[in-house]
């Protein structure tokens, strides 16, 4: 890795205190206008599991909240993985390949859910291991992002949720946003090392935020660290996202989920917002004027929008999303200013 990492020093990549790189913070916030334009983005905050054996799939299947018997070579999908009480533990990208399914989430969860998903495999054949050594994440996205993309790698997945392998890597189409498509890329570092230069040729170059600024317009959630166990998988318009399939077999917390779906209960929605405070963070408490004794709602994930401030994604009660007059951290906090969701609220046929 150290002509990769050398490259992201030489561009203003960060430097942690014990000196470890940590690629995944650049100085420079891109703007909303950067990204729509094109932009490629470092990810390091991203960790990566891998699930093989001869059960791995009915494995999985029986653990999170999409199918994942029938996922197919050529695709990718979100799913939950959630407490016996329903709430998210965390929120996976999946895909597979001839050997392995594997799970992208965020790395400071990867420790404990690997460990957690480890103890429940008993006498199945499937082992969980690790798969980030030596992979490097790219994000993509903006107008520029397909032509880009088409100097290295010249068949691209056509719709959102595919993916194609080459000899360079993995690309896997993810949520549109910003009126274009955004893809991830997985690849060694030795050829990222050298094909990260000419990406920044037409390019703007982020790091992690930046990506998750674009999951945030793709209106894409993840759970992190401080939104462990807060939210039904409806509450941050997962099943929109085709991320819980109602009609496969049991898992941890099926059963509320089901409940939450087919008897009306949902009352709690995440909505797509701008903040003028840079500080914002996931897992503030939002409260609505209307009733400012107890919060209404809370950030999902917020990344700085390049203006001073952060877009976000924040689950709150239907209500107070209707009356719109809704403040961060408390009646007296930084106004809440909606944006268009890039999805309709209306729950889907299921």
């Amino acid at each position: 890795m150290d002509n990769w990492n050398d490259y992201l020093l030489s561009q203003g990549a960060r430097v942690s205190p014990d000196d470890t790189l940590q690629p995944a913070h650049f100085a420079h916030a891109l703007s909303i206008g950067e990204l729509a334009a094109g932009f490629v983005a470092v990810i390091g905050d991203q960790g990566l599991i891998s699930v093989t054996g001869a059960d791995a799939a009915s494995f999985l299947h029986n653990q999170l909240t999409n199918d994942v018997e029938h996922l197919g070579a050529d695709e990718a999908r979100l799913a939950g993985y959630c407490t016996p009480k329903g709430r998210l533990q965390a929120t996976f990208l999946m895909w597979r390949d001839a050997e392995s399914i594997y799970l992208q989430l965020p790395r400071e969860l990867q420790p404990a859910l690997q460990k957690r998903l480890s103890m429940f495999v008993l006498r199945a054949k499937a082992k969980l291991a690790d798969a980030g050594a030596g992979v490097v994440m790219l994000g993509l996205g903006g107008a520029a992002a397909q032509a880009a993309l088409q100097q290295h790698i010249g068949t691209l997945p056509d719709r959102p949720y595919s993916k194609v392998d080459n000899p360079l890597g993995t690309l896997i189409r993810v949520a549109d946003a910003l009126g274009a498509p955004r893809y991830l890329w997985l690849l060694p570092s030795g050829i990222a090392a050298t094909i990260l230069p000419a990406l920044r040729d037409t390019l703007a170059l982020g790091g992690s935020q930046a990506w998750e600024l674009s999951a945030i317009h793709a209106g894409v959630p993840q759970i992190t660290a401080k939104t462990q166990e807060q939210f039904v998988p409806q509450m941050i318009n997962f099943e929109l996202l085709g991320g819980v399939n109602f009609k496969k077999g049991c898992y941890p917390g099926q059963e509320i989920v089901a409940r939450s779906q087919y008897l009306g209960k949902l009352k709690r929605r995440a909505a797509l917002v701008t903040i003028d405070n840079a500080e914002a963070l996931a897992g503030d408490e939002v409260f609505a004027l209307s009733d400012p004794g107890q919060p209404c709602g809370m950030v999902v994930n917020a990344a700085p929008n390049g203006a001073g401030g952060v877009d976000a994604l924040v689950e709150m009660k239907l209500a107070a999303l209707e009356e719109g007059n809704i403040r961060l951290g408390s009646a007296d906090g930084a106004p809440l200013v909606f944006k268009p969701m890039p999805y309709p609220l209306d729950a889907i046929e299921v």
